[in-house]
């Protein structure tokens, strides 16, 4: 039985998706504090064939505050009308959008609801099964840190895999893991191009851009290209 933890993202790219699809269960760590600059705000979609980056805006964010402290702010309905004209010609957007309209003009104002919202809604989309919970509802040691966090809600999950992006190789020491009787993986995006509107393939954007030109079966195949280390 496997798990991953990871910080909830703004409509993460594909590698992100692939996890949740790889383990049993996904933490999301919504007791992590937020991180400016970073994907738990902001992606990038395809807008006249060059990477554009989107912004959820926020109330109070600030790198002090946990990002289940922190609110969203007003500008979901603008999003929309930026996605609408990049994508309205894509082959899959009637599909996709009412989906995104959903999940954008939710009334959630907690971040890290509405992010899990957002994870979850797409999740179901491609038929994913994976269970999601929330870091802060899960009883643990908030004092601990880095493997030992991990270990620890491992044990209280009864897992005994953690899978973690290939980005985090150096971080965690497969001995202690395998020391509490554990193994600890990395998984590596194998993910091939698809066709967009050009013949130039702009990778590494939001999975709305994979939604907008892929089916769900081409999707599903997108989402098994992965391997784990």
């Amino acid at each position: 039985m496997s798990v991953a933890i990871m910080q909830p993202y703004f409509f993460p790219y594909v590698g992100y998706f692939q996890l949740i699809q790889a383990v049993n269960v996904f933490v999301i760590a919504d007791d992590l504090n937020y991180i400016k600059n970073g994907f738990i705000n902001k992606n990038f979609i395809l807008l006249n064939n060059e990477a554009f980056r989107i912004s959820l805006q926020l109330k109070g964010a600030s790198q002090n505050k946990l990002i289940n402290e922190i609110e969203v702010g007003e500008n979901a309905s603008k999003l929309l009308n930026t996605i609408k004209e990049a994508y309205r010609k894509a082959p899959y957007f009637d599909d996709t959008f009412p989906l995104l309209e959903s999940i954008l003009l939710s009334k959630e104002k907690n971040l890290a609801r509405y992010l899990g919202n957002l994870l979850i809604k797409i999740s179901k989309y491609f038929g994913l099964e994976t269970t999601v919970l929330f870091s802060s509802e899960i009883d643990k040691d908030n004092d601990l840190r880095f493997d030992e966090r991990i270990m620890d809600i491992c044990e209280r999950l009864k897992q005994d895999k953690y899978i973690n992006p290939i980005g985090g190789v150096e971080l965690y020491d497969k001995q202690n893991f395998k020391d509490r009787g554990m193994s600890v993986h990395f998984i590596v995006n194998e993910t091939s191009g698809y066709k967009q509107f050009s013949s130039d393939f702009i990778p590494n954007l939001s999975i709305i851009d994979i939604m907008m030109f892929n089916s769900k079966d081409e999707i599903k195949e997108l989402l098994n290209q992965y391997d784990l280390v």
